[in-house]
């Protein structure tokens, strides 16, 4: 996992699904706290309606919250995403943007929930945001997060 946000953030932006589909990371603070994800609209990712693919929206959400994650934890444990639904809300026309914040109250719960081997599978919530703040979707992302080298309760 890289430890550097600036890196981070510059091999996202090259990434070939996100530099091809218009995808930008425009902020992701040095801490792994938060960051800030753009979708421009240009002829090559807008769908038959002339709105942004549902498929793209999903996307810009994709990998933030397990690598921000990741990051605040210390490769001490797995992080990853078990499921995702979207809610569309009004068709997504122009720039689109999405923020994601980790908060230390999150990671201090995340510790607490797995201390003993435990999986925790919180949901967190994305929302996507046309250029007027107007709500675009909203994104449900359910995680699968536990501790490494700690015996797997079932539960």
């Amino acid at each position: 996992m890289l430890r550097k946000a600036w890196l981070l953030k510059l091999l996202l932006n090259i990434w070939p699904p996100f530099l091809f589909t218009g995808i930008k990371v425009t902020e992701l603070s040095s801490d792994f706290r938060q960051a800030k994800v753009r979708l421009k609209m240009r002829a090559w990712n807008k769908n038959a309606l002339g709105t942004h693919f549902g498929g793209s929206l999903f996307s810009m959400t994709d990998p933030f919250y397990v690598l921000m994650i990741l990051a605040r934890l210390d490769n001490q444990y797995y992080v990853w995403d078990k499921s995702a639904d979207i809610d569309f809300i009004r068709p997504g026309k122009g720039e689109v943007t999405a923020d994601f914040y980790v908060s230390d109250d999150f990671i201090n719960e995340i510790i607490e929930k797995t201390r003993h081997g435990e999986k925790y599978q919180p949901t967190v919530n994305v929302y996507v945001k046309n250029i007027d703040g107007e709500l675009v979707a909203k994104l449900n992302r359910r995680l699968y997060i536990r501790q490494k080298n700690k015996p797997t309760l079932l539960t």
